[in-house]
């Protein structure tokens, strides 16, 4: 067994570790493999990407999960990977040729840009790979894809043929979401609303037939007025029953435009007029489809107005165009007045700017299996963690409108449709001579939507499909989640054509999003997200992940604070500290091929603290299984940090202390073989969480002959012929009596260094019988039990002022000491340290007092209820019997300490 360092260092220990593992090829799943399969399908970060603390959290309970159930006894595949995010990186590409050489990629050409990404890939592509690394993930980075891999390519390719076969996949000009700054199509999930402040203009449209009178509309759009081809009230709206039929004056670019009725008109917003544009709202379009209106479009698809007719606006950024159509309208008196105004507008979740409703050819697919897909969650095939998403992805199925699902750019798969003089062929090679490919690619969703199968070959996909988890963001939910069960229903991957083989996991947990101290989201704008990296380098991975995943509740955003990181390297040194304790006692006790054959019998004559630390580790084996049912990760990191910070470390290896140091052989084995038992059970129980110092600490105290990462995770242990009830009792108020003295020491001011006497008024032989362990515990030089001063006989009162007089104490003459006082559950515990302040503790006493004196109330009240005391159980009148006597003693007690004082 080699001897520790004095300190832990992770930045020696984890890269050690890590490349061991990969050197051993531990990660590398077997699809020939009998044992159960568990499997998880990375999401894929971006290509371009560096790693986040959205990164950290996700790719952590990914890894937790994993190397659980190697230690479950599972075959795991965790498959890894990355996607190409067409949007994403042909616009950083752009950006960086625009910023470095003054160009487009529309100067370069489709063949030389493409050339460009890919030099731009392999310069600055799979960076975050090597970051997850730096992190501890277990996956199997031999089965790392890429969802530009060439037979994922094809896979791609194929499932759109199909699927057009099938007729879900269709051609067609339709009202679509449209990003000025990428100049691409967006599906409706690729829309963030956000509220936005700007105005609302009264604009004055004259009535044709009618000269001086106007219909008053509202818009918030004047730049769009040259598109407006009728006006539109609702049917019911008697203000403008005469008007229908109608013609008004178009104010900008001047033309008559019918006014028409429409029930989609709210007839309380604005005037309850509307001016109806086709070719730049989706409600506008299907009025305008209504009532046979023309569409006219005046953007281009860079945002800028398209409108030679009238000057002062062509050209304008439409923004810009906004102000200027707003002066124009003024300048002709037509604006009648214009109001602040908020609402929600629709922002390109790529790009951040608004989007614009846009008249488009695009593809479009048909989603098929929605009600299957409602199903299989509804019925729990699949289960969401938490359980309220799944209201979220039902609203969505039940109002799913058609995935429009090409791009206009360049970097992603292109669409396998050929053209040639107004035929059309969709097919995966090209037709021959003649025939030109459509210049759109694909959403990048359309390829993502495979990744839970088409990531794996045959063999594999046998093995390890369906998944048994997915983790993500629930941000996510519509974009993959909910696609990724479609594709799986429709497409059927799995080894049989029933519905339960061919959903692509099992579980989905959605994790929560990380936003700082005052609950913002992490971005680099406001520059407080910080780098995991560097948080790496100051706290080590196991620091990292553990002080992470501690603050994380189950799928609620989490409010990010680096001293929880700290706290997580704080908790590695713990446990490094413990376990060097127990290394300087010699060899463990336990042969690492009996780890779990240990029972009550192993461990000799068990200490109460030894029996109380047993039953705790079976309480949080029993409390973390359960956690990780329900996917509450921060509980099992919480579970773990109290048992092992607390129960173990400041409880049971402090009491721990006096058996082995004691001259008592049989003690001291006794000890060493419960602290190596409980140490076995903490690393591989702590081991999901901070896999590189428990690989380290199993190693170095010879607990193992393989890795932890394989080792069976610890079972309950039965501790039979021992009265447990009795034993923990014991233990209770031991510690409680120390938890008392310690608290006093803290109000009496006394420094945690420095020696106390303490006094116990007790009649509890568990407590009269460790009093040595009590010293120890409390840093006491003399502990002394008092069953009552005022039983006492003459010779014991001369015999106790003796002792006092020996050890320097100055004992009142009536009751032989002063000091801080407070009740425990085994009786009153006085601390005596110099300088008491008497007037300050008999405050402190009034006020324990009055508290108690409250609790008495309460019972005594209840008691005094005859029909409570008549319907009660027996049981439970005499527990609150048993409450007022144990008050009323507290109370008497208290009042004899405070009377002490005087």
């Amino acid at each position: 067994m080699a001897e520790s360092s004095k300190t832990y260092d992770p930045k020696t220990v984890e890269p050690k570790w890590y490349q061991r593992w990969i050197d051993n090829r531990d990660f590398e799943a077997d699809a020939n493999s009998s044992k159960r399969p568990f499997s998880i399908v990375m999401p894929p970060p971006n290509i371009t990407g560096v790693l986040t603390l959205g990164h950290v959290l996700n790719n952590a309970i990914q890894d937790i999960l994993a190397r659980r159930a190697r230690m479950q006894g599972f075959e795991v595949l965790w498959l890894p990977g990355m996607d190409h995010a067409g949007i994403g990186t042909q616009t950083a590409v752009e950006k960086w040729l625009r910023k470095n050489e003054g160009i487009t990629r529309h100067d370069l050409g489709r063949e030389r840009f493409l050339k460009r990404v890919l030099e731009w890939q392999d310069k600055h592509g799979g960076i975050i790979i090597q970051q997850l690394k730096r992190l501890g993930c277990s996956a199997d980075w031999s089965r790392q894809r890429y969802t530009f891999d060439d037979d994922y390519v094809r896979a791609v390719e194929r499932i759109f043929v199909e699927l057009f076969k099938k007729d879900l996949i269709y051609r067609g000009r339709r009202m679509i979401n449209w990003d000025p700054a990428a100049q691409t199509a967006l599906s409706d999930e690729e829309v963030i609303n956000k509220p936005q402040k700007g105005n609302l203009y009264y604009v004055r449209y004259e009535i044709v037939d009618q000269p001086g009178k106007f219909l008053e509309v509202a818009t918030t759009r004047p730049e769009t007025i040259m598109a407006d081809t009728g006006v539109a009230v609702h049917p019911k709206d008697k203000r403008y029953a005469d008007f229908v039929g109608k013609e008004v004056w178009r104010p900008l670019r001047r033309e008559k435009i019918p006014v028409v009725a429409d029930e989609a008109i709210d007839p309380e917003f604005g005037t309850g007029v509307l001016k109806v544009t086709p070719a730049h709202d989706k409600v506008d379009f299907e009025v305008g489809q209504r009532h046979k209106l023309s569409v006219i479009d005046v953007l281009h698809p860079d945002g800028k107005i398209n409108c030679p007719a009238v000057p002062e606006l062509d050209g304008l950024d439409r923004f810009e165009a906004r102000k200027r159509a707003a002066e124009l309208l003024q300048d002709r008196y037509l604006l009648s007045k214009t109001d602040q105004y908020e609402n929600n507008v629709g922002f390109s979740d790529r790009s951040e700017v608004p989007i614009e409703p846009r008249l488009s050819e695009q593809w479009f697919l048909r989603y098929p299996k929605t009600k299957e897909a409602l199903a299989v969650v509804k019925k729990h095939l699949i289960r969401f963690f938490p359980k309220h998403w799944e209201k979220v992805y039902a609203q969505w199925l039940k109002n799913i409108q058609d995935w429009c699902i090409s791009r206009q750019v360049w970097w992603g798969h292109r669409i396998p449709a050929w053209y040639r003089g107004g035929k059309t062929r969709v097919q995966i090679k090209s037709p021959g001579e003649g025939w030109k490919q459509d210049e759109d690619t694909l959403d990048t969703w359309f390829s993502s939507w495979l990744w839970a199968y088409e990531t794996m070959d045959p063999k594999t996909r046998t093995k390890f499909y369906p998944t048994s988890v997915l983790v993500t963001g629930p941000d996510i939910i519509f974009f993959w989640v909910a696609r990724m069960i479609i594709a799986g229903l429709e497409l059927k991957p799995g080894k049989s054509g029933k519905i339960e083989d061919n959903i692509p996991f099992h579980d989905v947990f959605f994790t929560g999003i990380i936003r700082d101290k005052q609950g913002r989201k992490m971005s680099k704008s406001l520059g407080n997200s910080p780098d995991p990296l560097e948080l790496i380098d100051k706290y080590g991975a196991d620091g990292l992940r553990f002080g992470l995943m501690r603050i994380a509740p189950s799928g609620q955003d989490i409010r990010f604070d680096e001293k929880q990181i700290e706290e997580g390297r704080n908790f590695a040194t713990k446990l490094w500290n413990v376990a060097r304790f127990r290394q300087m006692h010699g060899p463990t006790q336990i042969a690492p091929d009996k780890l779990d054959r240990f029972n009550r019998s192993s461990f000799g004559t068990l200490s109460i603290y030894a029996v109380e630390v047993l039953a705790r580790l079976n309480e949080t084996i029993d409390a973390v299984e359960k956690a990780y049912h329900d996917y509450e990760f921060n509980t099992v990191a919480q579970r773990l940090y109290d048992f092992i910070w607390s129960d173990y470390c400041d409880w049971f290896v402090e009491a721990a202390k006096i058996d082995i140091f004691s001259e008592d052989e049989s003690k001291k084995k006794s000890a060493l073989a419960v602290m190596d038992y409980v140490l076995s059970a903490i690393v591989r129980l702590l081991h999901p969480f901070m896999p590189h110092i428990t690989e380290e600490l199993w190693s170095l105290l010879g607990l193992g002959k393989d890795s932890i990462q394989f080792a069976p995770l610890p079972k309950k242990i039965t501790l039979k012929g021992i009265n447990l009830p009795t034993k923990r009792r014991a233990a209770a108020r031991v510690y409680d009596v120390v938890q008392k003295a310690r608290n006093l020491r803290v109000e009496a001011g006394t420094p945690s260094n420095k020696k106390i006497r303490v006094f116990i008024d007790s009649t509890d032989k568990a407590v009269s019988s460790q009093l040595e362990t009590i010293a120890r515990l409390t840093n006491a030089e003399a502990v002394v039990i008092r069953k009552s001063m005022r039983k006492r006989t003459d010779e014991s009162r001369a015999a106790l002022y003796s002792w006092y007089s020996s050890t320097g104490w100055r004992p009142s003459e009536q009751y032989g000491y002063s000091g801080y006082s407070g009740y425990s559950g085994a009786g009153m515990v006085t601390v005596q340290s110099a300088g008491v302040d008497k007037s300050a503790e008999r405050e402190r006493l009034d006020k324990e007092i009055a508290k108690v004196e409250e609790e008495l109330r309460t019972v005594e009240t209840k008691l005094s209820n005859k029909s409570f005391v008549d319907r009660a159980p027996k049981a439970v009148v005499e527990e609150h019997r048993q409450r007022r006597a144990n008050f009323a003693e507290q109370v008497r007690k208290l009042k004899e300490a405070r009377d002490k004082l005087d």
